[in-house]
């Protein structure tokens, strides 16, 4: 399935797909001398997921990448609606979810957690996109 620097899935477009995601980048992180921070991965993976799921028309194809880069990781998600997934580059401080309102947060997750994130149109649709730094190790790292 992978190569030394790229892994790639087809993901189905149920509920299923977000732990199958979660577990891929973790497993492809886990390949790497100095991952990015794994959590941090799978939880805006989950996030771009499930927003996959959710908002793409029925049937449309799904697809996780994940590339393992030397300054840490990128995490793409594939899916078939050539909708713009809402704003991922600005940050205004006007953009402030309901706190009562159930949805609505997870591109602010992912703008506030990557150290950069966006998308851009594909042939079958869009990828959205974030990127995450290596974790430092050495000496008082863990």
């Amino acid at each position: 399935m992978p190569d030394a620097s790229a892994w790639r899935i087809a993901l189905p477009r149920t509920a299923a797909a977000v732990p199958l995601a979660r577990a891929l980048v973790r497993t492809a992180l886990a390949d790497t001398d100095a991952p990015a921070d794994r959590d941090t991965a799978e939880l805006l993976t989950a996030e771009l997921v499930a927003n996959a799921v959710e908002h793409t028309r029925s049937g449309a194809p799904i697809e996780l990448v994940v590339e393992l880069l030397a300054s840490g990781c990128q995490v793409e998600v594939h899916d078939g609606d050539p909708s713009p997934p809402g704003n991922l580059s600005a940050r205004p401080a006007a953009d402030r979810p309901d706190l009562w309102q159930e949805h609505g947060r997870g591109l602010l997750l992912i703008r506030a957690l990557s150290s950069d994130c966006g998308h851009r149109p594909t042939p079958g649709g869009k990828a959205v996109w974030f990127t995450l730094p290596a974790q430092q190790t050495g000496p008082g790292r863990a």
